[in-house]
């Protein structure tokens, strides 16, 4: 474990290989078998030469031929079981990591990366696979060194000094080769680093396209994703000289140290040492070698490529959770539903406000920072280290709440709506829908009996309550409407006030709200507010709306205002607008 929390690429790379011992050591020994087998065909050429050529023994001949054909289908069939189990574990593999990075990246308890959406896509995306290519890496290296011991254990046989020669000049070759890797690490992790940086800007400048176009940022904006792609492109580049250098080097390396083994050889069988089917096993042997020894050059590229992802799956897989859960259960509802006392974090400063049993607080903020930062906090998004002050849920500090009462009690719905591919009514109740997948008996029954009406007339009451209806009835599968990934067969309102309902259909005890009607013209506002407050407006609810919006605040209860990250003013919405020309500035259209 490194500091900071994150896994190191070496911790990583272990855990890959633990996982999949069984199938890689199974694919090691037949790829070994295969690259053995491959190494004796010379050897066997030159028996064959000695042996039944040269003596014109045809019984030696006919057996030399079988026991050609036997090593030609070990060499076949290893490499094929070997191969296939190498795959296998690779894919295994990336699809083990790629689980294991999205439950961490869906962690309730948040994650302490410091990656973005994008950043996190493509970790999942490239670097899960890439990090698995270790498996891949280990096998063929061991293959590679298995062909060279039986090819220097050989020539050994042939000729003791030959083969001392290249047991010593292989490693040589290969700790040579292996000078480039650091290198070869570092520029992998460069490239890796500069691509998903500029993923993470596609995602956040596509998911932003209306916003940019609206402000008219948008050629701004396409110049610095241009910037990031040139310069992901010029480190892409470096990796590939670097790769391309090492690929060279190994190439030259090996061609000069082969053709010495074979003038070697040469010489000696001109001196009479070495028979013609020696010899012919020799340079046969001398040919082999080069793949081999490229082999190991490669591994150190394909090695070094997968250390550069580990250490980045590492940094998600070994990184501290956001927040820590306490072991509190949720307390039994009060006439105060949610407290905030002297809280201070990010622009807040010692704001303080309640929320009642059946009440409905409305909360403007001046600065929009102020708004973004208490939503932030009461969505459980915070360590406790990092705010001031006390948030109750039914006079329990939040804090101390375990992650299922504190998502039992308090929800808060985002402004940014998050709508999944799949129906409306898995959208609007996807607990239910996901237990019933399951297949537990208990859910499939209330899926398919008379709780399954109870159900639908919940979420269709829920729907008028968000003045939704018209996306149920445009449409003549109703609930069971098809959406596209993140609604995009919706428009922008239809999307919100979807998300609302989902938020009033849980019916959670103490429901946030943030922006819920930005997206809708002035009449559907004045129907959103009105379910609002028919469906939140009595006990035991207790609901937040933090909003600019003249209609919801019209409906709430009353108004807290926040200037400064201060509270400076509290009221109806008609006394403060009557009362503060800002106040009317900010939330009268």
């Amino acid at each position: 474990m490194a500091a900071g929390g994150e896994l190191t690429a070496s911790a990583v790379q272990r855990r890959i290989l633990l996982r999949q011992r069984s199938r890689i050591g199974v694919s090691v020994v037949f790829l070994c078998s295969h690259q053995a087998a491959e190494a004796l065909v010379p050897v066997m050429i030159g028996v064959v030469i000695d042996r039944a050529v040269a003596t014109s023994d045809t019984r030696a001949l006919l057996i030399s031929l079988a026991g050609l054909a036997l090593l030609f289908t070990v060499l076949t069939f290893s490499y094929f079981f070997g191969a296939r189990l190498g795959y296998a574990a690779v894919e295994h593999e990336s699809h083990h990591t790629r689980v294991e990075i999205a439950g961490r990246a869906l962690d309730p308890r948040g994650l302490r990366s410091g990656l973005r959406d994008g950043e996190l896509l493509s970790i999942t995306a490239s670097d899960a696979e890439l990090s698995s290519l270790v498996i891949r890496a280990v096998g063929i290296a061991a293959a590679a060194t298995t062909a060279l011991v039986v090819s220097a254990t050989a020539l050994l046989v042939v000729d003791v000094p030959l083969g001392l020669g290249v047991l010593i000049g292989v490693p040589v070759v290969v700790l040579a080769l292996q000078r480039l890797a650091p290198l070869l690490t570092r520029r992998s992790e460069a490239q890796q680093e500069a691509l998903a940086t500029t993923t993470a800007l596609a995602v956040d400048l596509v998911s932003g396209l209306r916003v940019l176009r609206g402000i008219g940022a948008q050629d701004h904006a396409a110049r610095r994703y241009a910037a990031a792609s040139a310069h992901a492109l010029g480190v892409t580049l470096r990796a590939a000289n670097s790769k391309g250098l090492q690929q060279g080097l190994t190439t030259a390396v090996n061609g000069l140290f082969l053709a010495a083994v074979a003038g070697f050889a040469g010489w000696l069988a001109l001196e009479g040492r070495l028979t013609v089917g020696e010899l012919v096993a020799v340079v046969g042997l001398a040919q082999f070698m080069a793949e081999p020894v490229g082999t190991l050059g490669w591994c150190v590229q394909l090695a070094a490529t997968a250390k550069a992802s580990a250490t980045r799956v590492g940094r998600v897989l070994g990184a501290a959770p956001l927040v820590t859960p306490g072991d509190a259960g949720s307390a039994p509802a009060s006439d105060t539903r949610l407290a905030l006392d002297e809280v201070g974090y990010g622009t807040l400063d010692g704001v303080s406000l309640r929320v009642g049993a059946g009440e409905i607080v409305g909360v403007v903020a001046y600065d929009p920072r102020d708004a973004d930062a208490l939503v932030t906090l009461l969505s459980g998004r915070v360590p406790r280290d990092d705010y001031r002050g006390t948030v109750r849920v039914d006079g329990v500090a939040a804090d101390t709440l375990t992650l299922d009462a504190a998502r039992g009690t308090l929800l808060v719905e985002q402004h940014d709506v998050a709508l999944f591919e799949g129906t409306l009514r898995t959208n609007l109740a996807p607990a239910r829908t996901a237990a019933a997948d399951s297949g537990a008996p208990a859910d499939s029954a209330a899926v398919d009996g008379p709780e399954a009406g109870r159900d639908d007339a919940a979420l269709l009451a829920a729907l008028r309550s968000a003045g939704a209806e018209d996306v149920l009835e445009a449409h003549p599968d109703g609930l069971d409407r098809e959406l596209t990934e993140r609604g995009a067969n919706l428009s922008g309102g239809q999307r919100q006030r979807i998300g609302l309902a989902r938020a009033l259909a849980a019916a959670p005890p103490v429901l946030v709200l943030h922006d819920p009607t930005t997206s809708v013209d002035a009449v559907t506002e004045g129907l959103v507010a009105d379910g609002i407050a028919a469906a939140r407006g009595t006990a035991p609810h207790g609901t937040l709306v933090i909003t600019s919006s003249p209609a919801l605040l019209r409906a709430a209860h009353r108004v807290t205002v926040l200037d400064g990250g201060r509270v400076v003013a509290e009221g109806t919405h008609d006394a403060l607008a009557a009362a503060d020309a800002r106040y009317r500035e900010a939330v009268i259209r």
